[in-house]
């Protein structure tokens, strides 16, 4: 787990290493325990280290093959590279190194760029192929690991974050449809693009190339998410005992590791699937117990400890607590601003940025986590539509009306009219995004309606597009980025089972009825933790988000908030000061933190319009 840098002079300049060091310098908290460069003509690769797998200078990077044809730099982990190792060996190939970065290399050399649907894990790397005067770049199947990328007519560049390329740009300029669409509707990483005008991403699933020749880069997606068919026609068992295996095999494979691995624990039943399943695996081949992190909020309605400390008891976890005060939100945000590069939509990356600070000071380098699970399984209650529709069109008014009342039954916020709102937002694309204007009617003027909210309405009569479409764009990648940014400002590395590809591919293949149950959100799930979890975790009603004390924290913080947006050049771009002010006093407490992130944004970047 590492920062990666590179850059290509495509005016005919040498590359400079100043520039590089540069480049890596500026991540120097996603690796350090390290750093190395490579200049050769007009390219340059820079790599800071974050150890992870074989700790000795055997793992530096940049790493050339045994030919030094090849040259490489690589942010992430392959998981079964012990087992593309042994393929490898058999046809030949040896190894100086127990790096799974060496077995890229190999598996680049031997397969070529379709070495890539090989790799179970999570990854952005760069090879530099001299033989072929190419660069080859590629990102996960599901953007777990960052790849950003800037290009003008002097030189094309890439790295793990955005401050690696700001100093390229003649200016640093909003993306001010992107802004704009985050504030009135809370969508962002919707495609390629980012809130810096200049700065693109690498989409999730996709690799690139960019020939030293022509100075030519080209992308072309190399995996979709595809339904099984033979998965839909299993019996509940069978589909519960192929789940399980997986599972169970995907936090194997995440335990991985030659530093100390812990786990997030919020009591929620994802992130305690995993805590129960690692800690029972890791019993077996270590001593000692698995630690967990829980984040704890002071606002009684959203804090879950309780249900955490079942999981411990149960699990026998090592259980460290991180219970922020508004003291702490306030001295943090500085660091969270500018670790995450971005606006977010919400103060709990507080929350989460603590749990990774609490996991570092306890000596944890390797995190897993339950990200995931609600859109592999259909465990958001916005989900619900896609229920009710396909009961309706599968089985008619009786069957919906069961699915209705079973759903206000077994999901604390199911009732009648939570129900009818979820489901007209869902299906109404129209009347949800005129609601949305509505609200933000202090901006002098709105967008066309984002191709986001329609796409996520016609997706809504058929659960695998949806899941498709929250795994590709509307939900999963800006939770990732938050993630990522969050645990690697820690020097923290983040581990995904539910994102394992084999285990999510399952997921999506199986029946609806198998993911939401007699109004049970994740049943599968819930069926297969029955066993290792207390009966409260397994069969809890009422789900919360990974949220901070919102109603504490933002009613203390109002009168910074206020000063803040009201001051912020960038927004009174969008709209009057009279309006703005009047907007402040009325908005739900999301749409003006959504103002305050941008103002902050702003500030921290020094971002002009």
């Amino acid at each position: 787990m590492c920062g990666i840098a590179g850059f290509v002079r495509t005016d005919g300049a040498p590359a400079e290493r100043a520039t590089i060091e540069r480049m890596t310098d500026a991540v120097r908290h996603r690796g350090p325990d390290g750093s190395g460069h490579f200049v050769d003509g007009p390219l340059a690769l820079g790599h800071r280290r974050l150890s992870i797998l074989d700790l000795s200078e055997h793992g530096a990077q940049p790493m050339h093959d045994a030919r030094d044809a090849l040259v490489l730099t690589f942010n992430g982990e392959i998981y079964n590279y012990l087992e593309i190792r042994d393929e490898l060996r058999a046809e030949g190939y040896t190894f100086r190194s127990d790096t799974d970065s060496e077995v890229i290399l190999a598996a680049y050399d031997h397969w070529g760029e379709a070495c890539v649907n090989r790799f179970n894990g999570m990854w952005a790397f760069a090879i530099y192929d001299r033989q072929r005067h190419q660069l080859f770049l590629s990102r996960d199947r599901f953007g777990v690991k960052p790849l950003y990328y800037f290009e003008n007519s002097r030189i094309f560049a890439f790295g793990s974050e955005i401050r690696q390329l700001l100093p390229f740009c003649d200016r640093v300029g909003a993306n001010m449809g992107v802004v704009q669409t985050f504030l009135v509707t809370s969508f962002s990483d919707l495609d390629d693009q980012t809130f810096f005008k200049d700065i693109r991403c690498l989409p999730a699933g996709h690799n690139a190339t960019f020939d030293l020749d022509r100075n030519y880069f080209k992308i072309q997606r190399y995996y979709e998410v595809t339904r099984r068919e033979d998965i839909g026609k299993l019996s509940i068992p069978d589909a519960t005992e192929q789940f399980l295996s997986l599972f169970d095999d995907a936090v194997r494979l995440r335990l991985r590791s030659d530093v100390k691995v812990g786990t997030c624990l919020s009591g929620g039943l994802d992130s305690s699937s995993v805590a129960a399943t690692a800690s029972g695996i890791y019993r077996q081949a270590a001593d000692g117990r698995f630690g967990a992190i829980t984040a704890v909020s002071e606002q009684s309605s959203n804090n879950e400890e309780h249900f955490a400390e079942m999981v411990v008891r149960s699990s026998d976890l090592d259980w460290h607590r991180a219970q922020p005060s508004y003291e702490d939100f306030v001295s943090s945000l500085p660091r969270v601003v500018e670790a995450q590069e971005e606006p977010f939509g919400s103060p709990s990356l507080t929350m989460q940025h603590f749990v990774m600070k609490a996991a570092r000071d306890n000596g944890i380098v390797v995190l897993l986590d339950g990200q995931g699970g609600d859109e592999t399984l259909l465990g958001y209650e916005k989900y619900y539509a896609a229920y009710i529709a396909t009961a309706f069109r599968r089985d008619g008014v009786g069957a919906t009306i069961a699915a209705l009342r079973a759903s206000a039954r077994n999901n604390a916020k199911m009732h009648p009219l939570n129900m009818a709102k979820y489901v007209v937002g869902a299906l109404a694309a129209p009347a949800r995004y005129a609601f949305y204007k509505r609200r933000h009617r202090h901006f002098s003027q709105h967008a066309p309606m984002p191709n986001a909210l329609s796409a996520f309405s016609k997706s809504c009569l058929d659960s695998f597009r949806l899941q498709k479409l929250e795994i590709r764009s509307t939900n999963l990648p800006v939770l990732l980025r938050y993630e990522d940014k969050n645990s690697m400002a820690h020097s923290v590395e983040a581990r995904l089972p539910f994102l394992d590809y084999r285990l999510l591919e399952l997921s999506l293949s199986l029946p609806d009825r198998y993911k939401i149950r007699d109004g049970w959100s994740k049943w599968i799930l819930r069926k297969a933790m029955s066993e290792r979890l207390p009966e409260n975790v397994v069969w809890r009603k009422n789900k919360f988000g990974f949220e901070a004390p919102e109603d504490i924290w933002l009613s203390k913080h109002a009168d910074e908030m206020h000063r803040t947006v009201m001051a912020s050049p960038l927004l009174r771009e969008m709209t009057s000061a009279a309006a703005l002010e009047k907007a402040m006093q009325r908005l739900d407490k999301r749409s003006r933190w959504r103002l305050y992130s941008v103002a902050l944004w702003e500030r921290q970047f020094g971002v002009t319009a």
